[in-house]
This record gives structure tokens, sequence and C-alpha cells, in this order.
């Protein structure tokens, strides 16, 4: 949310660090939920270290909506905010330390910080990004095959190639594990064409 703003907004940093005590420091293993598919979300994520992945289940079957990394913040939105039971899963795939906060403290905190002057401007500056990333995305989806999409991959967001499993990038792609090796595959030799 707002915590890895803090280098774009130095004058809201008597907020940030208010609200650390209120943080809990979690050192974790690859392969903890922090939230499970089905539980209300009730706490804010923020990633110092790791990879955290969003997912849901499709008749046994996981889909990888999204990689979050280092100084990257997320919750299950719709269900943080409703109290709704979550779409999604969010669990570490690498070794990872994460910092929570619980909704009652980021109910606080906006509180707090809808009183400055700039952070309308900047909550919908935050929001329009996420927004226009998760569009792209969507219709990326949509337009593009597999292999163009892992290509932009490959250009784009070079580090998700590089640190996430082949299984959580087939996922998030649409394919079988399969499939992503012989996309990789004609790749190596040169034989696809965008």
């Amino acid at each position: 949310m707002l915590f890895h703003f803090r280098d774009k907004f130095p004058l809201l940093n008597p907020y940030w660090d208010k609200y650390l005590e209120y943080q809990q420091r979690l050192e974790l293993p690859a392969k903890t939920v922090l939230l499970e598919e089905g539980k209300v979300s009730g706490q804010y994520i923020f990633i110092e270290k790791g990879c955290v992945r969003l997912f849901f289940n499709n008749d046994g079957n996981d889909k990888t909506v999204q990689f979050f990394f280092e100084n990257e913040g997320l919750t299950s939105f719709e269900s943080f905010i409703n109290n709704a039971p979550s779409a999604f899963t969010i669990e570490t795939i690498e070794p990872s330390v994460v910092y929570l906060l619980p909704k009652q403290y980021v109910i606080q905190l906006m509180d707090e910080l809808s009183h400055e002057p700039d952070f309308l401007k900047m909550m919908m500056q935050l929001s329009s990004m996420r927004q226009t990333h998760y569009i792209n995305e969507f219709v990326s989806f949509i337009r593009d095959t597999p292999e163009e999409r892992y290509q932009k991959l490959l250009t784009d967001r070079s580090h998700i190639v590089q640190r996430v499993p082949q299984r959580y990038i087939a996922s998030y792609l649409g394919v079988s594990t399969v499939h992503l090796s012989r996309i990789k595959s004609k790749l190596a030799k040169g034989k696809l064409h965008f």
C-alpha cells in the first residue's frame, strides 16, 4: 500500500515511523501461506525480502495471478475492504521477510493521512498505476499468445523468470509446464517469431 512509497513522499515519514511498532516482522520459509483462499484478509503485507505469489484454486489447479517482490505491498483487496472471503491465496515462493500491519492500523493510518494536502493525489496515482497494470495484464491474456506473454516477461520483467519456479510461471501464463518447456526450447533455437 503506502509503506513502499516513503522515498517518494518524505514529508509523510513521521506516519511511517509511528506505525512501525504495530507491524509484525516475520522471517518465513518458502511455501508459507499468508492468507488462505476463502478466509477474510485482516492484514496488509509489505515485503522486505523475498517473493510472494497471489493465486486461486481452479478445480484442483493453482492459477497464479501475480507475483510481488521486495518493497512491494499487497493484500486480497476486496476481502480486506469488504470483510469478504478472499478469492485468492497469498503464499511465499522463496524465503521471505515480510511485515504485517493489521487492518485496524491501516484504517487509522489512512484516516490520519487523509488530512495531508497531497494524500488524495498520491492515492489516485497509486490506484491508477495498479489499475493500468492489471488492465494491461488482462488485455495481454486475451490478445497475446502464451509465447508472446513469455517473451514480454523476458523483456519487461526478467526478474520473474530468474527467480520464480517454472511451474508458477506456467500457471501465470495459463499453460502447462510441458508447454512452457516447449516455448523456452523454441525461443532458445530462435524459432519463435513475434
